[in-house]
């Protein structure tokens, strides 16, 4: 007799089972694991905690949301809903699918920043690619991106996602540090610098960058970080832009 298979893990591959409470949802469960994580991260969520705020037992919410594995999966598909695509047709003709990847990028940042912890789990919250809100992002982003001429539209995707998550990755954890030292981003920034431009003494490059930085940065940092990401972000579209049939 052929072995049984394990069953895949994840939130996405199994039943969900009927509740127990009436007040108690998967959706109320996962609403609130994503006001903790954008509050505290992902080291204070725990399902005991989680369990406390919606007053309810964890076996109560164990059955809606087996692991906390699962709960991740539930929360980055939640907050997936806010980020937004402009449709195929706006890529059509010209240089629009440039203004639309643009647009993307820009929302994917902005939700990758509202949250934190997002961009870091990505590529850990298991199989939340098969969530529908997901499943929604990735068809509308194909869409654009076949709509445009892209011969290997998924390689483009990922070419591009590759590059957001990675800056909103850095910017979401330095937002946090700064977050956490109860200064203003400008007042954190002047207070680093010292020790900054001390470290790169020595390095003449980065000794003159940090000068720059000096002062530049605590005028207008989100103007800086704004800029910093533009620029990177035209120079990956100008890149995949040599990729579209001539």
């Amino acid at each position: 007799m052929a072995a049984k298979a394990n069953p895949v893990p994840s939130v996405w591959t199994r039943q969900q089972s009927a509740p127990d409470q009436p007040a108690l949802s998967r959706t109320a469960i996962v609403r609130e694991a994503v006001v903790m994580l954008d509050a505290d991260g992902i080291e204070a969520l725990s399902m005991r905690k989680l369990g406390a705020r919606l007053n309810a037992g964890a076996t109560s919410l164990y059955r809606h949301v087996a692991t906390k594995d699962e709960l991740m999966e539930l929360a980055v598909d939640e907050v997936a809903a806010e980020i937004t695509v402009p449709p195929a047709d706006a890529a059509r003709g010209g240089a629009g699918w440039r203004a639309a990847a643009t647009e993307a990028a820009a929302s994917f940042r902005a939700t990758a920043l509202r949250h934190p912890w997002l961009s870091s789990v990505l590529g850990q919250a298991g199989l939340a690619y098969l969530g529908p809100n997901l499943m929604s992002y990735s068809e509308r982003l194909a869409a654009l991106f076949t709509a445009a001429g892209f011969p290997e539209p998924s390689r483009a995707i990922d070419t591009l996602l590759s590059y957001v998550i990675g800056m909103s990755t850095t910017e979401a954890a330095w937002l946090t540090t700064v977050a956490r030292s109860g200064d203003t981003e400008g007042e954190f920034i002047a207070r680093l610098m010292p020790a900054a431009q001390q470290a790169a003494a020595g390095h003449d490059h980065l000794a003159e960058a940090y000068a720059d930085a000096a002062v530049r940065a605590p005028v207008d940092p989100v103007a800086l970080r704004d800029a910093k990401f533009a620029y990177g972000l035209d120079v990956v579209l100008d890149g995949l832009e040599m990729r579209l049939p001539r």
